[in-house]
């Protein structure tokens, strides 16, 4: 039978017992890469797979129902009525999109557990999950094109030159975001979870790495106020990462003294403080230092290593009041702020 719009033989060709078994071991791969590769992710990387993996599951079972009633059509008597014969190739086109969808989603969830598995601590970028999809499902829509309805692609690819201009002029910014999105991933410049600073001219923009899209990356500030910043922009500015593992983030505090304060004795008291914070790195150990005299007393600078950018503030907090309080319990007194006012007559 010669159908008017869809190729019947190559389609039926298609839809068969191998190929249904092949989409449903791809599935099962997929199953079987979270259960046996992705033990020690995260519980939010596993609540995450697992929406993805009842998702799946769904999309199989309309493609199952759909083969099944494809294939007890097929070899039955039903379809000797010449209205059911009509329509059998659009029956046997429902399957094949149900086949096509089962296999980008389950090729989607391979690639998406394969990166969570590099990147388990924070997670990872949908972008380059994204892309995945898109160019497979170009790639599969173009051979459904050519095979299935039997369209003259390279025609159509030569005489829509003029337009894809047209579109790449008009989609100038948006092409630039994607592909300074992809640049900063293959570059490794940052990953989800990582703590950034943006110089932008001036001005200095600090957050977490929250998402990286087609256009712009998302950034949590210290207020927890969502920031977000044009990929393209990022790959034009300098980006400082204080996040790399292995890498500690130092950080300092200076208290001032009167003359006359046992200098020995307080520089070993503000490391004594400075190592009774858990999250203080021990090696490199704190160090304590004179910075500066003046006529008012000396200043002494205290230097310790973190290993979390986005809670310098909580823990210099805590290294203020411990050292405080130890100063105060061996008698040591911090230097007041004074003022003078001169009178002229």
């Amino acid at each position: 039978m010669n159908d008017r719009f869809i190729q019947s033989q190559s389609l039926y060709e298609i839809l068969d017992i191998e190929t249904f078994i092949l989409i449903l071991l791809l599935g099962l791969t997929a199953f079987l890469f979270y259960k046996f590769f992705l033990k020690n992710a995260t519980p939010e990387r596993h609540q995450s797979i697992k929406g993805h993996l009842k998702t799946l599951a769904k999309y199989y079972a309309i493609f199952v129902g759909i083969f099944l009633l494809y294939r007890l059509l097929y070899h039955t008597h039903l379809f000797a009525a010449p209205t059911l014969l009509r329509l059998r190739p659009y029956l046997g086109f429902a399957t094949f999109v149900a086949g096509a969808l089962c296999f980008v989603k389950s090729s989607r969830l391979l690639v998406l557990q394969y990166l969570f598995r590099g990147s388990m601590r924070a997670g990872v970028p949908m972008l380059l999950v994204n892309i995945f999809s898109l160019v497979l499902s170009i790639v599969l829509a173009l051979w459904t094109f050519s095979n299935i309805f039997g369209v003259q692609l390279t025609p159509l690819l030569a005489t829509s030159a003029a337009f894809s201009i047209i579109l790449g002029l008009a989609l100038q910014d948006t092409l630039g975001n994607l592909f300074a999105g992809i640049s900063l991933q293959i570059d490794k410049t940052f990953e989800i979870g990582d703590w950034v600073e943006v110089m932008n001219s001036s001005n200095k923009i600090v957050g977490q790495v929250k998402e990286l899209t087609w256009r712009s990356t998302v950034l949590v500030g210290f207020s927890d106020e969502m920031i977000t910043l044009p990929n393209k922009l990022i790959a034009q500015c300098q980006v400082s990462n204080f996040s790399p593992e292995g890498t500690p983030i130092l950080r300092s505090q200076t208290i001032k003294f009167p003359f006359g304060t046992d200098i020995p004795q307080v520089l070993l008291l503000l490391e004594q403080a400075a190592t009774q914070i858990s999250e203080i790195r021990a090696h490199p150990a704190p160090l304590a230092f004179v910075l500066e005299t003046n006529d008012q007393g000396f200043a002494v600078k205290l230097i310790y290593f973190i290993d979390n950018y986005g809670r310098q503030f909580a823990i210099g907090n805590k290294v203020l009041t411990t050292a405080l309080d130890l100063l105060s319990k061996n008698g040591i007194q911090t230097a007041r702020p004074s003022f003078h006012v001169q009178q002229q007559i």
